[in-house]
């Protein structure tokens, strides 16, 4: 077998049964081109992926909003954490979410918010089993090339999904605890265990059946990198000089993270003050270390080509986490209620500015990771934003929404664009699916994509 076929489709390192993803390598994308058209040296068709990131509670607009148009110039103090990446970022204001208005059903805006911000639909008032709300846009795009990947989609968040009780004026805590829904009645529950997410990219090292303990101690001597080692090691003299660096690099990152997840997992059972929110066993005791590590495994997921699409939810809609770590005291959603009160305000800009903080970290290290002449963050379209605008006046009109990357070059970045009122967040929604290669004639109370993005 020569060195070309024995290159191709090797997307896999194997071991004793432990599979590990790759990267994307040059030496196998052009094996794997070379079959295919029989063209030796033919570049592979490199994927785009997307990514949602939601935040409660709505956002300080004054210091989340640029002052111009165009181009970007010295970002607001919200989004200043972003300024290494501010070419990459297009600022979207004036999207609305009329699903997440109440027409006739009330209150209950927090579970509208986030029930609506990937579905677009007005979600049926009710705390019972009769939930309904749309399909989500990130469902959307599953349904269609989910079949590329080994998962279709992942869901993701710092806090756990719930299926039922009543959350918010009459609400199912589904609403406000889900993002992704499947069906217009099945919402896909949120994993928020870094362990878990390590071990269904990556697999679990065998132990032995039966014995629990023994397992985990066998987990705890050897790295998953240890049992596929010797293929890792027959593929490294198979590759070109300039992906060996990368293989090597990208092992690291596994290692890295593996090590991480095991200190979070050995920290859980440690004594500690128990925090005012929930907590997932395994996972780091910091919020901050917690989304880091989920973010790292994100990154993870794309280079490896595991999936294409992930959702990740900092905190169920409604939240009153308190963020003493940067001196909030105040609970998030006590404080989103601000009253016009100053000092409230700059409790909220404060926490809006941190979660930003953890977000320049993930889009960073999409940029760091090269795929081809490009990036990670080049092939891709990371949406964060919330379904509130103003927590205190609980409106979906002048929406926080900022979209990151370059979609493969049909997205040009480094703009602040204003729409006219009232346009439909779905407008932005059906552009994704479009550059997904998702045929879509409407997506929610979209028909049209949104204008000025390329």
């Amino acid at each position: 077998m020569d060195r070309q076929t024995s290159l191709t489709r090797r997307w896999f390192l194997r071991g004793t049964g432990m599979t590990l993803a790759l990267p994307w390598l040059e030496s196998l994308a052009a094996g794997q081109a070379a079959t295919a058209a029989g063209s030796p040296g033919q570049p592979a068709a490199m994927p785009l992926r997307m990514a949602f990131l939601y935040v409660p509670n709505g956002i300080h607009m004054p210091d989340w909003t640029p002052k111009n148009e165009g181009a970007l110039g010295d970002l607001p103090p919200i989004l200043k954490p972003l300024e290494a990446v501010k070419a990459e970022l297009l600022l979207l204001s004036g999207l609305a979410l009329d699903g997440g208005r109440p027409y006739a059903d009330g209150p209950g805006d927090h579970s509208r918010a986030l029930a609506s911000f990937l579905t677009t639909a007005h979600p049926v008032k009710t705390h019972g089993k009769d939930i309904r709300a749309g399909i989500s846009v990130d469902q959307a795009a599953a349904a269609a090339v989910g079949h590329k990947t080994r998962f279709p989609s992942l869901e993701l968040g710092h806090e756990p999904s719930a299926l039922a009780g009543n959350c918010d004026s009459g609400y199912s805590c589904a609403y406000s605890s889900n993002i992704s829904w499947r069906t217009p009645t099945s919402p896909l529950g949120k994993e928020t265990s870094p362990q878990a997410v390590f071990d269904r990219l990556f697999g679990k090292p065998p132990g032995r059946e039966g014995d629990k303990e023994g397992s985990r101690q066998h987990q705890r001597r050897k790295s998953i990198l240890d049992f596929v080692a010797e293929d890792a090691q027959d593929l490294q003299r198979r590759l070109s000089g300039s992906d060996r660096v990368k293989l090597d690099e990208y092992l690291y990152a596994v290692r890295e993270v593996e090590r991480r997840v095991i200190e979070a997992e050995q920290s859980a059972g440690k004594s500690a003050k128990a925090p005012d929110y929930p907590r997932p066993a395994g996972s780091p005791k910091d919020f901050a270390g917690h989304v880091r590590l989920m973010f790292d495994l994100m990154a993870l997921a794309f280079q490896t080509d595991s999936t294409r699409i992930i959702t990740f939810v900092y905190a169920n809609e409604g939240s009153n986490r308190s963020y003493p770590e940067i001196g909030v005291t105040s609970g998030h959603h006590e404080l989103s209620h601000h009253g016009g009160d100053p000092k409230k305000h700059a409790g909220i800009s404060a926490i809006n500015r941190y979660h930003v903080t953890l977000l320049s970290h993930f889009l960073g290290k999409l940029r760091a990771l090269q795929e081809g002449d490009t990036t990670l963050l080049d092939r891709s379209m990371v949406v964060y934003g919330s379904g509130l605008s103003d927590g205190n006046r609980h409106n979906h009109d002048d929406l926080p929404v900022l979209l990151a990357g370059r979609a493969g070059g049909t997205l040009r970045p480094g703009r602040h664009l204003r729409f006219a009122p009232d346009t439909p967040l779905a407008n932005l929604y059906l552009g994704m699916l479009w550059r997904m290669g998702v045929k879509a004639e409407k997506f929610g109370d979209s028909r049209e994509e949104l204008a000025g993005l390329r």
